[in-house]
């Protein structure tokens, strides 16, 4: 009980923060995807900091995250000038991550050069397109991040329930002991079904089509995790941080969506 009442409080908040974000307009939902990019880029670098001799500068590299996003938020928006100066501005901070390996005498130079590109490829990128993905014809839709963000918490919630009541057989028990196949097709019941909602509010989408993505959300979620799941316990870490209390770091929140997110834009491509 001592736990659930903060677990409960910042989950309730977290979301609400989410929804409002994503339903208010396009600039907030970018708003709400740049603190998720700075938080996630802070706590993966401060874990490499913590554990390998790297010593990362996170508000710089975190600020290179930023701009790869801007440039991808302000072409979704229109805005190719703008886009133009954010991106070369990104190529510039490549270069000279690069360029100042050159100077750095630690043996493990490359090594840092590569967990900060890492960085920006595991959270970065997928947290750009997500921007992308929520544009069609040039304006802003709510309705499918939305639901990326629903089939994810539907997915958490009845997969944990599940996998607690029934599972024996374990998953993935090298990466992460907890997981259950029972715990797995619990939550991809209960995420399929949630569909049918999305299909009733959103009668332009198919149903077909929502089931497919639900599904696809629940298998890419899962590796997202199991991923992240891979990368604590190489860093000897059980959460990313501990910014969100009762739920460990932002990056253990962010996780299945890094993932889930390449759901979505595989259903894009196959429509």
């Amino acid at each position: 009980m001592n736990k659930l009442l903060p677990r409960t409080l910042t989950g309730t908040t977290y979301i609400a923060l989410i929804i409002a974000g994503i339903l208010w307009n396009r600039y907030s939902f970018g708003v709400v995807l740049m603190l998720a990019i700075t938080a996630c880029l802070f706590e993966f670098y401060e874990l490499v900091n913590a554990h390998k001799d790297t010593r990362i500068n996170v508000i710089i590299n975190s600020f290179g995250g930023l701009m790869l996003f801007m440039s991808v938020a302000n072409l979704a928006c229109g805005m190719t000038d703008a886009s133009k100066y954010c991106f070369a501005t990104f190529l510039l901070y490549i270069v000279a991550v690069l360029v100042s390996e050159l100077y750095n005498r630690r043996s493990e130079s490359f090594t840092r050069a590569a967990y900060i590109f890492f960085g920006h490829f595991y959270i970065t990128l997928p947290l750009s397109l997500f921007y992308i993905l929520a544009f069609r014809n040039g304006s802003y839709e709510w309705i499918r991040p939305l639901a990326l963000f629903v089939f994810i918490w539907t997915n958490d919630t009845f997969a944990y329930l599940t996998g607690v009541t029934f599972g024996r057989h374990r998953l993935f028990e090298r990466i992460s002991p907890n997981k259950s196949w029972e715990g797995f097709f619990g939550g991809l019941l209960f995420t399929l079904a949630s569909s049918f909602v999305f299909a009733w509010f959103c009668s332009s989408v198919l149903l077909i089509h929502w089931l497919f993505l639900s599904m696809l959300t629940v298998v890419f979620a899962t590796f997202g995790d199991l991923v992240e799941s891979l990368i604590k316990r190489t860093f000897n870490v059980k959460d990313s941080g501990n910014a969100l209390p009762g739920h460990g770091g932002f990056l253990d929140r962010f996780d299945s969506l890094l993932f889930a997110i390449y759901a979505m834009l595989v259903f894009e491509l196959l429509l």
